[in-house]
């Protein structure tokens, strides 16, 4: 296991941007994605982070982005640290495994958020409406319940705070209806292919979100791939409807720090060690149950 790596500073390196997890540097015509080990619930990021975070994160992503190459177009450049620029040799040990080359894209501003089973604020909304981002549903459904077909629910991509559940119409007022039906059938058409091969693995992808931006004129996908940051995954021999499920992501972390009574304002608490062991251990498990790989 590694040390904690919770901010990545590279001395020469122009900064671009530094996320929840993950700290972007300008390379001139790319940018270098650095993911950290810092994790973040209910949009606070915890003073102590996950051993390994990174890199696990990082290498499912460039399996996933890997997969659905043919689905659709993505942002990765290199992943290699041996084939990065002479100007990030001297950081190559601190930036393996969890950084990438990427292209730089035009962030289209819409969380992509695809839903094949009823889960999460989904759920909650579901309860109140019946609907979802104006997407009527069946009446009757349990928590959990898998979904006709998989369906998309959008979310404002906020800089600040919460991102707020908006309709497939105020996509398209917001970015223009080709756009819109090109994300949203990327979105589906990767979730289905990746979630079919998941359920091979013995995981249920509840829901994932994407982004994406443009290369010119061109759509590719960036940021990350369902990951457990980015996703609901449920073990399925596990899985029982009309409850909520046990999973290898962040919800082990949001249902402890619901249970400590934490009232979601920063500051976040500081993590137990059994919490950090056990959100490490998940992550790893779906790591290895995705690629099939025993070690990053």
């Amino acid at each position: 296991m590694s040390e904690v790596l919770l901010d990545i500073e590279l001395p020469g390196i122009k900064a671009f941007k530094k996320g929840k997890v993950r700290n972007v540097f300008d390379l001139g015509d790319s940018l270098l994605l650095v993911a950290s080990d810092r994790i973040s619930a209910f949009d606070s990021v915890m003073p102590n982070g996950i051993p390994d975070k990174g890199a696990i994160l990082t290498q499912i992503s460039l399996f996933w982005f890997d997969f659905t190459k043919n689905i659709v177009k993505n942002h990765i450049i290199e992943s290699d640290v041996n084939k990065f620029p002479a100007q990030l040799k001297p950081f190559k040990d601190k930036l393996a495994k969890r950084s990438v080359i990427g292209r730089k894209a035009k962030l289209i501003p819409i969380e992509c958020v695809v839903r094949g089973y009823l889960s999460g604020s989904g759920w909650k909304e579901y309860q109140k409406s019946g609907a979802i981002c104006g997407i009527k549903l069946p009446a009757g459904l349990k928590e959990s319940a898998k979904l006709p077909e998989p369906i998309f629910t959008p979310t404002t991509k906020a800089e600040e705070g919460h991102d707020l559940n908006i309709t497939e119409k105020e996509v398209i007022d917001q970015v223009g209806k080709e756009t819109a039906a090109f994300i949203k059938g990327k979105t589906i058409a990767a979730y289905n292919a990746c979630a079919e091969h998941a359920d091979k693995k013995g995981i249920i992808i509840a829901d994932t979100k994407f982004e994406f931006g443009f290369v010119g004129t061109e759509i590719i996908i960036i940021d990350e791939m369902l990951t457990p940051d980015s996703s609901r995954f449920w073990p399925k021999e596990r899985y029982k409807a009309g409850q909520s499920q046990p999973s290898y992501d962040k919800q082990y972390l949001r249902d402890y720090l619901e249970s400590i009574g934490w009232n979601k304002e920063p500051p976040a608490p500081k993590l137990p060690e059994e919490v950090v062991q056990r959100t490490r251990e998940k992550y790893l498990e779906a790591f290895r149950q995705l690629t099939g790989k025993d070690k990053l």
